[in-house]
């Protein structure tokens, strides 16, 4: 694997992984968010450590693949946690 190919890999893994850690403040308020927010300790020290896993695009594609479909899962019940928070806040 190219040094290119291994940058462009990190990246892209990088770039989920930070994106579902970005999550964690809105998973607080979810009824399960705990459950994943445990796992979260995980994802960290995975972060601190992906520069050394050596990688392939299949790998990457995967992990993509992943990141989307766990962000599409949390639409509804983030939405409707989102929804849920705003109740009683009108201004009179």
């Amino acid at each position: 694997m190219s040094d290119m190919n291994s940058v462009s890999y990190l990246v892209r893994i990088t770039n989920c992984l930070q994106t579902i850690l970005e999550l964690e403040s809105q998973l607080e308020k979810l009824e399960h968010g705990n459950s994943l927010l445990d796992e979260f300790v995980v994802l960290k020290s995975f972060l601190q450590k992906i520069d050394k896993v050596d990688l392939s695009e299949a790998d990457v594609e995967r992990i993509e693949t992943a990141t989307a479909n766990f962000l599409r899962e949390l639409r509804g019940p983030l939405a409707k946690a989102q929804k849920g928070g705003r109740k009683g806040r009108r201004l009179q």
